[in-house]
């Protein structure tokens, strides 16, 4: 599975690249803060979820920690989606937030 760390996306956020975040955190922790334009579907919901997906985007999953997100990597992988898990989640990210 391919890992970013939050800096390196941070970095990528910055220079206006194409970047397709996905949190796959609980809407209570979502309330709380999200990275900048990310998409919020929850972790159970990602396999009804998959007709919202386009398999030719890069998408970076994300979570609180990390552990979610990767869950959510794999199975997506496995589907045939281009994905990198964000590591460290968002306990690691140090910029702002939208809410």
């Amino acid at each position: 599975m391919k890992e970013i760390m939050t800096n390196e996306l941070m970095e990528k956020i910055k220079n206006n690249e194409n970047v397709n975040v996905i949190d796959v955190r609980e809407d209570d922790e979502v309330a709380q803060g999200k990275i900048p334009g990310a998409k919020h579907i929850p972790l159970g919901e990602i396999p009804n979820q998959l007709d919202k997906l386009d398999k030719n985007k890069h998408y970076y999953m994300v979570c609180r920690s990390g552990g979610r997100s990767g869950k959510a990597c794999e199975f997506l992988e496995q589907q045939g989606y281009n994905v990198t898990n964000v590591d460290g989640g968002m306990l690691a990210w140090t910029e702002d937030v939208e809410k």
